[in-house]
């Protein structure tokens, strides 16, 4: 096979893991509901960052753990320039607020297949320290089960929040 067609294949499994399949298959039993809310749902992201409503997220650490602060690796200009106009342009975006967290990772990128980057935080030393969420994300088709006599549509959108360390 070729690079082309493991790419939409890679695509096309991506989707269905995320859910996105559902709108492009009219043989999916919540197409029809999807395309009836179709004006509820967004093409484009959101421009800004949700209003501040008070509530801040903690990571909870191993008892005794002090402050996991990675000191950044010297990178090659080209990825210091990728970085760096990726935060300028989220930042002009009104996308980004100051950071309060002691915690700091390194940030670096790595050559995606179609030649363009990819930016990566290095979060090893974090997570090696961070207690694990105690329950874990339910799948798409286990809330679906669950929710067979659902009469309404609730809209659920994840804005990026860009922390600055």
């Amino acid at each position: 096979m070729d690079s082309e067609g493991l790419e939409v294949e890679r695509t096309c499994r991506r989707q269905t893991r995320y859910g996105a399949a559902i709108l492009k298959d009219p043989s999916d039993p919540y197409h029809p509901l999807l395309k009836a809310f179709s004006d509820v749902v967004s093409d484009d992201p959101p421009s800004v960052l949700p209003p501040d409503r008070g509530v801040r997220h903690e990571i909870d650490l191993v008892p005794g753990t002090k402050y996991c602060t990675t000191r950044q690796w010297p990178l090659p200009k080209e990825q210091v320039d990728v970085i760096d106009a990726f935060f300028a342009a989220k930042h002009a975006a009104g996308m980004m607020r100051e950071s309060k967290s002691p915690h700091s990772s390194p940030t670096f990128c790595v050559r995606k297949p179609n030649g363009k980057w990819r930016m990566v935080h290095a979060f090893n030393k974090l997570n090696a320290a961070t207690i694990p969420a105690s329950t874990p994300i339910p799948q798409k088709d286990v809330l679906q089960n669950n929710m067979p006599d659902a009469r309404s549509l609730v809209r659920s959108t994840w804005s990026t929040a860009i922390i600055i360390f």
